[in-house]
């Protein structure tokens, strides 16, 4: 590699870093340093759609109605969930996220908000709009 591909690939992977440290924090603040990448992707497909159902849920990770009951359990356990009937029939149950469970399935772009201040804090107003341009010109 050359010394720019070195430098960039240096810079990137400590952004990174301090991303992931800032997902960490997060977790922290939720009390849940142990939680699995899959879980955090399970609460962000509730949080996705709105009012989701065991049987929507089921459907929508692939897994059988029993294993969903199973995670379930395991989210109201960590207060990342409840449940809540539905007005209109009492037979439907909904899957709702608390606070703590919103907070973690979107984690990943809390943390990036918190990376984002953290160069805001650093970079002058020239520096933002010249690093938006390059980064612009990537994706």
């Amino acid at each position: 590699m050359s010394a720019g591909t070195d430098s960039l690939f240096e810079v990137l992977e400590r952004l990174f870093a301090i991303r992931d440290e800032c997902s960490c924090e997060i977790l922290s603040e939720c009390g849940l340093g142990d939680v699995t990448a899959k879980q955090i992707a399970y609460l962000k497909v509730i949080d996705g759609h709105g009012d989701v159902t065991f049987s929507r849920l089921a459907e929508i990770t692939r897994n059988s109605k029993p294993t969903v009951s199973e995670m379930v359990d395991r989210f109201v356990r960590m207060e990342c969930v409840y449940r809540q009937r539905s007005p209109e029939d009492g037979r439907v149950t909904y899957i709702r996220l608390t606070e703590k469970g919103r907070m973690l399935a979107n984690a990943d772009r809390n943390a990036l908000y918190r990376l984002v201040e953290r160069m805001m804090q650093t970079l002058d107003e020239n520096e933002v709009d010249l690093l938006v341009e390059i980064l612009s010109k990537v994706g």
